[in-house]
């Protein structure tokens, strides 16, 4: 299947105002583009591209005084299948884990271990642990909250989400790391285009999504604890140890953002 992706943001700068932009799709993607979605801006301004730490690609700018639009349009091709489903995936024991997981099971912006450990352990300690575990923190997230844009704020964490029982899907990514992190299983934040593909339609704009990886039996696994079914389409765009590492757009100075439109359709064939 083709997927057309895609989005029109507009921000109003009252200054000369540089950006970080993390907007287009992962690197392991790439080859499956069949039109590249690549970033422009209007009015035009120079676009300097980089990888950042943990390998996603970043675009620097500078926003003029006044009106910047950014946008793109491309097709990605996608094998349909749904996420992938392992019960037999095994908890691997800390001292086992590659060293590159490591970072993963830490405290992060979002994602408080120190203040949820108990929680976890209280709520998850008599699960089994490897795939049953992670699936029963996605369900219990998955009750625990009420999605909802109004729940949305950019200051939210995982604590404050489970406290509050709102948020939307970041929100539920947050909680869900947490209580993996602080139950030992490697947990990671991904963010990307996950349309309404293989499922009824969902009233309201197009979004971004949040969802998260799980390291179990010696490979990352995808888990979604607002869907809290495998999903068909998923195009990743970054990953990161929470939504502070993978934000869309980061401004250095003061802006507002005035439009937000994303894409994320499947191409018809007829």
């Amino acid at each position: 299947m083709k997927i057309r992706i895609g989005y029109d943001i507009v921000y109003a700068c009252a200054q000369p105002t540089p950006m970080i932009l993390m907007l287009d799709i992962h690197y392991s993607r790439m080859n499956e583009a069949v039109v590249p979605a690549h970033l422009m801006t209007d009015p035009g301004v120079p676009v300097v591209a980089y990888r950042d730490g943990f390998g996603n690609w970043c675009s620097r700018i500078v926003a003029p005084i006044g009106d910047i639009g950014i946008f793109a349009d491309g097709v990605v091709h996608d094998g349909g299948q749904v996420d992938d489903i392992a019960t037999e995936a095994q908890q691997i024991a800390l001292q086992d884990l590659p060293e590159e997981t490591l970072v993963f099971l830490l405290g992060s912006r979002y994602c408080e271990t120190d203040r949820l450990s108990d929680e976890a352990w209280r709520l998850f300690g008599h699960t089994p642990p490897g795939w049953a575990r992670v699936q029963a923190i996605c369900d219990f997230v998955h009750q625990h909250i009420q999605f909802g844009y109004p729940f949305a704020r950019p200051t939210k964490t995982a604590w404050e989400t489970y406290s509050e029982r709102a948020g939307v899907c970041r929100d539920y990514a947050h909680l869900a790391i947490t209580f993996c992190r602080c139950m030992n299983i490697p947990a990671r934040y991904c963010t990307g285009y996950l349309g309404d593909i293989g499922i009824t339609p969902v009233p309201g704009p197009m979004d971004f999504s949040g969802w998260f990886d799980v390291y179990l039996g010696g490979r990352w696994y995808t888990f979604d604890a607002r869907s809290n079914v495998p999903r068909i389409g998923r195009v990743l765009m970054a990953r990161g140890r929470d939504a502070a590492d993978v934000a869309m757009v980061t401004t250095f100075g003061p802006s507002v953002l005035k439009s937000f439109l994303v894409r994320t359709d499947e191409v018809s064939t007829a």
